[in-house]
């Protein structure tokens, strides 16, 4: 709000409401006076291309009737146009005379020259190169005149040149100038009405509601078409059964939640559960995005939102969903923008309609976030957000009825297990579950199958992993051999190793960015990493760098990947997993999200110098001693890695059961698939006053490929 404005009292609606009729901000104009200048422009061009056009410019000599008189009596007239005016008896004249006799005679004598036949191509020349400034000039009149018969007879007498013009009606000549004119306004305003009818309604809506009203008769889903996120479900038909029977909740004095923020990953199925939830309540359901109430002009934002909750409150009972909400509910206390800050001045708004002085009932917020730790405190508080609802990645019954989902959407072959993909795409989201069903669709239709198969839902699943060969590349004989034993070494050391993940693939074809990929998947979901999987883990990530050492005499760059996965791994294993003797279970590494400005201008450490370099040191020490193990696997089965790597030249890509058959190693035995699918009792929950710990996804999956 501007200075001007607070001194005369006015308010922030009614001073955008100002700013919108009048300039609305830098560089903006209204439509319809931009409409009334381009209707201006036109009208003032056709008139000036009348006004000027076959006109000459030369001045025009206003004469007295007797001065004309003494000039046609003295053949000084060389034409003349009569035209008859309204007024009976006078008549306008106009037309050429010369100034004196001489240029009279000139100008004859010039004439006459010109046309003779008879004059000499030298006497042309000659007059051709005369200047054009010593010809004589005729000069214009103009004259009114009582016309009588006496003027008629010396006009007939001493001018040679004579034509007559009846003048047309001032309103006839009126239409025939202005009707042009009317025609293009007439057009242009026809082709810029709509523009501009348009334009002006959204200004005059610039400070409504964008929430859209869903319809829940097109494309209406409902909680049969969510799985993998059962707990989820079970709140959210809680909210539902809510507002279908109040009665059977108020018995007991319970009271309707006023908000349900859904908290995940993207693509878990915030969003998709909200569309469910429309589809199965009775009740109007609102949809809005966070940044729909983002504008540049301060208190738009506020308007939209105490617009939304009004016309929520007019159709009470109802649901408003507010995808993003991290967009307009970021932390407030930052010095960073005042009071005056757009955004601040929306959640402030948003604020006191989910929970101020005025009572809300009959209105549910649903929001959903993936960044809840960027929320401000006073929107997180019960009153206003009741209920935190934790959408997490689904485990392998989640991810096979999300399967099951998708794939009544394609042809699928009857023969598949899609029990087997969902025990392979362990950390898959359901977008990325729906994702995988829809790369095999496309796959079966270029290679010209009528089904979808289980190598298409395979090859599909490691394109989502770790990206689609490309064979097209051109690697030459010596860096293939690199590639080959590096990848050789990545899969020798994870076969040798008693904690690590199982071997799915070897290639050295490239995929995604990689030069070659060893390939592990986890026949399990696993929710925790022990010390032995996590140094097993540095070990394997080190094999390949070791293999082209042991080998080759010599490294190359192919392992940075390789050395970074091992450093983070050490890093988290010395500074956050408390698995460091001689640091202790101290947590070095404080929150681990990224710096948020609205909160955090900067981030310090919690640690000296001196226990900087001591974890350094222990960092340092588990990576070197994953190196040492890799290498020292590797020198006591040298034959088993050259017999791996000239087999991968020749193939270039091996499963898991080729690489065991080939080494003559008994392959472990895989865990029936059926022993985890067939009980579905729900797992027992966690106490409230112990939460479930979290692992980082990095962790989840170690070591996955290595380039």
């Amino acid at each position: 709000m501007r200075k001007e404005d607070k001194d005369r009292g006015i308010g922030e609606d009614e001073g955008m409401n100002r700013d919108e009729r009048g300039s609305g901000g830098p560089g903006s104009r209204s439509p319809m006076r931009m409409m009334l200048l381009w209707l201006l422009l036109l009208c003032i061009l056709p008139l000036g291309l009348m006004f000027f056009s076959g006109r000459d410019l030369s001045p025009i000599r206003e004469l007295r009737q007797s001065d004309f008189e003494e000039l046609l009596k003295r053949h000084l007239i060389q034409q003349v146009v009569l035209e008859e005016q309204s007024s009976g008896s006078m008549v306008l004249i106009e037309g050429m005379y010369w100034a004196t006799e001489a240029d009279r005679d000139a100008w004859l004598k010039l004439e006459r020259g010109t046309t003779s036949s008879d004059v000499s191509s030298k006497g042309e020349d000659k007059k051709s190169d005369e200047p054009a400034s010593l010809k004589p000039q005729l000069l214009r009149f103009k004259v009114r005149v009582v016309y009588s018969d006496q003027l008629d007879i010396m006009i007939r007498d001493y001018c040679q040149v004579r034509e007559t013009k009846f003048s047309s009606g001032l309103w006839s000549s009126l239409l025939i100038s202005v009707l042009p004119i009317l025609l293009m306004v007439l057009l242009f305003y026809f082709m810029f009405a709509r523009q501009v009818r348009s334009a002006s309604g959204n200004a005059l809506q610039f400070g409504k509601s964008r929430a859209r009203m869903l319809n829940p008769g097109k494309d209406r889903l409902t909680l049969d078409d969510v799985a993998g996120i059962d707990e989820a479900k079970e709140e959210m038909k809680e909210i539902v059964d809510f507002l279908k029977d109040p009665a059977s909740f108020r018995r007991l004095g319970g009271k309707i939640p006023r908000g349900v923020l859904m908290v995940g990953p993207p693509g878990t199925g915030k969003t998709l559960l909200a569309k469910a939830i429309a589809g199965e309540a009775d009740v109007p359901f609102y949809s809005i995005s966070g940044s729909d109430f983002v504008e540049m002009f301060v208190g738009v934002g506020a308007s939209r939102v105490r617009d939304m909750f009004e016309e929520g409150k007019r159709n009470a009972p109802c649901l408003i969903f507010i995808d993003e909400i991290d967009a307009v509910g970021r932390s407030r206390f930052s010095g960073i923008g005042g009071g005056h800050d757009e955004r601040e001045q929306t959640l402030n708004a948003l604020l006191v309609e989910m929970d101020g002085f005025e009572p809300n009932s009959g209105v549910i917020v649903i929001a959903a976030t993936n960044r809840p730790d960027v929320l401000d405190p006073a929107l997180l508080r019960p009153g206003r957000f009741d209920r935190q609802v934790v959408i997490d990645l689904p485990d392998l019954r989640g991810r096979l009825g999300i399967l099951k989902i998708h794939a009544k959407k394609v042809k699928l072959d009857p023969t598949v297990d899609l029990s087997i993909i969902a025990r392979g795409t362990t950390g898959f989201s359901g977008a990325d579950l729906a994702n995988l069903i829809n790369e095999a669709a496309l796959l079966a239709t270029r290679t010209g199958k009528d089904m979808v198969g289980l190598e298409e839902l395979e090859e599909s699943r490691d394109k989502v992993c770790w990206g689609k060969e490309r064979r097209s590349r051109k690697v030459t004989e010596a860096e293939r051999r690199l590639t080959t034993y590096h990848e050789s070494g990545h899969a020798l050391v994870n076969i040798l190793c008693e904690y690590t993940m199982p071997l799915h693939k070897v290639t050295i074809i490239p995929r995604g960015q990689a030069g070659g990929m060893t390939m592990f998947l986890p026949e399990e979901d696993q929710y925790h990493l022990t010390y032995n999987e996590l140094c097993d883990a540095i070990a394997v990530a080190l094999g390949g760098r070791a293999a082209e050492e042991l080998v080759l005499d010599d490294i190359s760059t192919g392992a940075s990947a390789d050395i970074r996965s091992a450093t983070q791994t050490a890093k988290k294993m010395v500074c956050q997993y408390g698995m460091s003797r001689k640091m202790g279970p101290i947590n070095y590494i404080g929150r681990e999200e990224h710096i948020f400005l609205g909160r955090d201008i900067t981030r310090s450490e919690d640690f000296s110098p001196e226990t900087a370099r001591e974890i350094d040191l222990e960092i340092r020490q588990l990576v070197e001693e994953g190196a040492q193990r890799a290498r020292k696997m590797l020198e006591a089965n040298l034959d088993k890695l050259h017999k791996l790597a000239d087999a991968l030249l020749e193939q270039e890509t091996m499963s898991a059961e080729e690489v065991y058959e080939l080494l003559e190693i008994p392959m472990p035995e895989k865990k029936p698939i059926d022993d985890e699918l067939k009980d579905e009792a729900p797992q027992e929950e966690v106490p409230l006053c112990e939460p479930p710990v979290t692992v980082d996804p990095d962790l989840d999956n170690p070591h996955p490929g290595r380039e």
